[in-house]
Order: structure tokens, then sequence, then C-alpha cells
């Protein structure tokens, strides 16, 4: 076989369990074996291992194909674009490992386990009393042809087991961590064949992995210990085991931890887990694609922000670094921005609408002609680290003058104004606000820098009440861009309430 590390082309698959959604950790993974795959001018193939059928949902399928395509991984070969090697779902291959099964049985390399439920949970609790590892004890393994024959005659079911050496030692080669070898005796006699005649992982994937040619296994290094009774599987049929590279841990941002499948908080802040939530927040498929590629690998230290052909360009397995490392939310948020502010105006507020839509439940087309972002999206572009943080900046200009809440009446007061000057300055602009034509954000400044030197009161000091009596934030948009967004007539309902905010205090 030619260098693992410069096999041209590959072959290469990512063969999730659709049994919840996908994982960030699964997403790496995918993502490591498209550029590998494109690297090298090879095939990327999606697998769907869904003999679990216990746990196996619908919805879990359609979440992580999506996922996928959302960050630009498309397949080359798979369920729904087929392949010389269909079907691509295991489910629907069951026949292929029930022969593969048998052929295991014929040379001894397997053998048939009538062992219930019931009995094995007896011994396992016994093993656990006597402080014994846990594990299979090959009672089945050593039946007699005759005890064997009854077993059958009785028509008990039965699952098929590998019969792994029972001395010596097994060598398998990761191409990042080397050689590893592993005594025999420590091995169980894995199930390969349930007894609903599906297969389990151990021989599902080999099977598949040996007639779907696939040259190089990219996995999550929790796989590490099964890696030995792979090998053996393979031997047992006499194929040749695709190249190992078992992917370092992704470890949350205390470091402390493997990454949860849930959201978790560390120091008061949330971090996510699940791709879908990664979308939901608003993060951009390219900064994730730039983000995953360097959580394990790295396409330059010097560089932060690439290219995905520059990614491709690069990538190489063998550079991957084995050792597990705490995932940098920081670093993902600004990345994130960075490629915010790329995106035009019009490209930022298509990214937003989805979210917005939920958030303000308003119709995706009802937004899609919305003026009031057109003016405010352009504002917040360089405010914003995830799109779900717009509503933040925004949400003021979707309400009624009624809804907007004051909680601080003391933020009304223009710098260095009392209550009662604050009024006039309100007063003042809103006479302004009637007359000013075009209602345009040039011409509201002008207007309002010449009245606040008419009156003696400095520009902070004039624009800041009308800032906060239209949003109720100490914080916002540039003030005239957000005038004209809100329009005259809502823009002085909102100086009159403010007014009378402001009444109260003097």
């Amino acid at each position: 076989m030619s260098n693992p590390a410069t096999a041209r082309p590959v072959r290469v698959r990512f063969a999730p369990s659709p049994t919840g959604e996908l994982h960030l950790g699964g997403l790496r993974t995918a993502l490591f074996d498209y550029l590998w795959a494109k690297h090298t001018g090879g095939t990327f193939i999606l697998r769907i291992e869904d003999t679990d059928q216990k746990r196996y949902d619908p919805k879990s399928l359609e979440s992580l194909m999506r996922g996928l395509r959302w960050l630009g991984l498309e397949w080359d070969e798979g369920p729904d674009v087929g392949g010389p090697h269909a079907p691509y779902i295991q489910t629907e291959r069951a026949a292929i490992y029930q022969q593969h099964a048998q052929k295991l049985l014929d040379s001894g390399a397997a053998y048939r386990c009538y062992c219930t439920a019931e009995r094995l949970d007896e011994m396992r609790e016994e093993q656990r009393r006597r402080k014994q590892p846990t594990g299979y004890d090959r009672r089945c393994r050593h039946l007699s042809p005759a005890e064997r024959a009854s077993q059958e005659a009785a028509g008990l079911p039965s699952v098929i087991r590998l019969a792994v050496p029972l001395e010596g030692k097994t060598t398998f080669a990761d191409l990042i961590r080397g050689d590893i070898t592993v005594e025999n005796r420590q091995l169980q006699d894995e199930v390969l064949l349930k007894s609903d005649g599906l297969p389990t992982y151990h021989l599902a994937a080999m099977v598949d992995d040996h007639l779907m040619e696939i040259s190089h296994v990219l996995r999550g290094e929790e796989w590490l210990p099964t890696a030995p009774i792979h090998k053996l599987v393979m031997e047992a049929f006499g194929w040749e085991l695709p190249v190992l590279v078992h992917l370092p841990v992704i470890l949350d941002p205390s470091g402390k931890g493997k990454m949860s499948k849930r959201k978790k908080v560390v120091e008061g802040k949330e971090f996510l887990a699940l791709v879908h939530e990664f979308i939901s927040a608003g993060y951009l498929p390219d900064a994730m694609f730039n983000f995953l590629t360097n959580v394990g690998w790295n396409y330059d230290p010097e560089i932060e922000i690439f290219e995905r052909e520059e990614a491709i360009a690069r990538f190489d397995v063998a550079r991957i670094n084995p050792k597990a490392s705490a995932l940098p939310y920081e670093k993902l948020d600004w990345i994130n921005s960075q490629y915010i502010r790329q995106l035009t105006p019009a490209a930022l507020k298509e990214q937003l609408i989805p979210i917005l839509s939920k958030q303000l439940k308003i119709a995706p087309a009802k937004l899609q002609n919305d003026a009031r972002l057109d003016i405010l999206v352009p504002q917040i572009q360089e405010r914003i680290k995830r799109l779900d943080e717009a509503i933040g900046w925004i949400d003021w200009a979707y309400k009624t003058a009624d809804e907007i809440v004051y909680e601080d009446p003391s933020l009304l007061l223009g710098r260095k104004l009392d209550a009662a000057q604050s009024i006039a300055v309100l007063e003042d602009g809103a006479a302004l606000l009637q007359t000013v034509e075009p209602f345009l954000p040039d011409d509201i400044q002008a207007a309002f820098r010449e009245r606040a030197a008419a009156m003696g009161v400095s520009a902070g000091g004039y624009f800041g009440p009308f800032r906060a009596v239209i949003t109720g934030k100490k914080v916002s948009p540039p003030l005239f861009e957000s005038l004209q967004a809100l329009g005259r007539e809502e823009v002085l309902r909102r100086v009159a309430r403010g007014i009378e905010v402001l009444g109260e205090l003097t």
C-alpha cells in the first residue's frame, strides 16, 4: 500500500448513527473527512449506521444531513445521491452482513451464543460481586457439537460473537499515534450479529469499509479501544484494515472535561454543543468551517482567516495533533464577527431574516420588504458577533411607543442637564422634527446641531434624550439612522411619551 499520508485519491466516509442531534465533534470529523477527500481528489461518502433501531430517530437523520449541508459538506456518495456501492443505509444492507457473518461462522472465526439477557445480567453481577472485570465468560464458545445442536433444535435465539484469539497480541497502526499493541486476553468476544439479524458496529462498519473501498477511517479517539477488535475482524475475512486516524477529543472551554452533548454553563456563560444550536445562534457556515478546521489541525499559526480552497490545498491528516484541546469559543465569536463584516448589507439582511423572524414573530416575507431593516442592518454590522445578537440592537424599532420601557427614567436626561432642561430639549427637537425635510440622517443631524448651539447645549446633551426616548436603551445604533428607521410620526409619539416620563421627575 502507498504511504498513507500521501495516498491519492482517498475514499473516506462519515458514518453517523442517527440517534440524536449532530454534535460539534461529529461535524469536525465530517469536515476532516471532507478536507482530506478534496485535498487528494478523492471521494467523500456519507453512510448512515442505523442498526440501533431502538434509538433510531428519523428527525435526527434529517437534522444531521441539514447540518452537513449547512457547512457546505456535500457528499459524493450517499443515501440521497446514490453511488456505486449503494445502498448507503445499513438497515438496507442487512442481508450482506448476515452473509458475511455466516462466512465467519463457517471459518471458525465466530460462534453462536445462546445466552439470554437474564443469564448475562447474572454473570456480570457475580463478576462484580467477586470484584472481577465484567465481560462475557465465553460459555457458548466451548459448547460441544451435541450441545450446540440441542440449542438449535430448541429454536433458541442467538447472537454471533467474534472468537478472539485467547493468546498473543494484536497490533494496529494509527497514522497520528503510531503502533498500538493490546494483549488479546484483554479483549472480549464482541457480538457481531444481534438476534434480530442486524449487525453491531464491529461487523457492519468493517464489511462496509471493505466493500466501499474505504482507504482512511477518521473517527474520534473514543473508538481506540475497539480498534483491535476491528483489526481481528478484518484479518478473519482476509482483508486489509483501512488507515486509522483517531481524532483528538474536543474539551469544554474549561479544558477539564470532554465537550458535553448539551449546553454547558462555564463561569456564567452558556456554551453550545449541538450543530443546530450554532445555526440558530447565528454562526455563519464559512466562519464555522474556518474555526473547526483549526480544532486539532492548524492551517497556519500566523493566519486566522482563510478561504475554504486554501484549507483544502494545505490539509494533511498526518499533521493532525492527537492532543486534546479546549474549544476556544471566543475565537469562534471573533471569526464569526469577521465574516459578518465581510458581508454586504443586503447579504447580512438575508442571513438575519430567518433568525429575526422567529425572535420578532414576523413572517420572513414581511421582513424582506421592511425598510427599517434596510436602514438599521448597516448600522449594527460592526457591532455583532453572532446573528442572534442583532435583536438586542433593533428590537425597539419593532415595538410601539407604549411598549418601550424606561427602567431607569434618569437615562432620559441629557448630559449635564436636569429633567426640566431635558424636557425643553425634547420639546424643541419635536418641533424641529415636524418640519425637517427630507427626513434623512444628514439633514436631521445638521438641524439638531444648529438647535443645540442655539440653546447653548452640547451636541451630546441634545442628542442623548432622543436616543433614550426612542430606544429605551443606553446603547443603540446611531441616532439619526434610528430616527429615519422609525419615521417621523413614530418618533414624535415616543418623544411625547418621554416628555411625560420626565415630567414625573420634575
